[in-house]
């Protein structure tokens, strides 16, 4: 079996007193070694998006916004567009690595994590949220929320 950590936009534009302790609990379990695997997204906004058009928020257009806080290494970047981290890339790249199990953290919880598992769910993949190491920008009560709706929908079991 092997395993995928999934670092979900772990960016400047999400870092804020809701979240600021995230980045250094997701480098201590990277330092861990306890996956065999390790990959990050970054949500990249464009003048043109519908977070623009119809939430008029601007965030992620510049460079300092899209940057990862944490140390990338090697490791693989997925830029996306969109809430969920499931692109055609991750796919291919899930299924050259022959990856088994898929464990989530990052920013935003009741956003684009909440996106992510629901859709690795719904793909069929071995998919599990790791409620320490997720945040939401908006607080501990968005958190909470969306944790119970993952519980719910891809089962208790998957939300560790």
């Amino acid at each position: 079996m092997k395993s995928l950590l999934l670092v979900i936009d772990l960016q400047n534009a999400f870092i804020n007193q809701n979240t600021e302790k995230v980045p250094s609990k997701i480098e201590e379990t990277i330092a861990s070694n306890q996956y065999d695997d390790v990959a990050f997204t970054r949500f990249v906004n464009y003048e043109d998006s519908l977070y623009i058009k119809k939430l008029n928020w601007r965030g992620c257009l510049s460079e300092e916004d899209k940057t990862i806080v944490i140390n990338t290494k090697d490791y693989q970047v997925f830029d996306k567009s969109i809430y969920s981290s499931v692109t055609k890339e991750l796919i291919e790249y899930i299924h050259k690595n022959q990856i088994t199990e898929i464990h989530l953290c990052g920013i935003n919880t009741d956003c684009c994590v909440l996106k992510t598992a629901l859709d690795l769910f719904e793909l069929g993949y071995n998919v599990y949220v790791l409620e320490n190491l997720c945040g939401s920008t908006y607080g501990m009560e968005r958190h909470n929320q969306a944790i119970d709706i993952l519980k719910r929908n891809i089962g208790e079991n998957y939300v560790i």
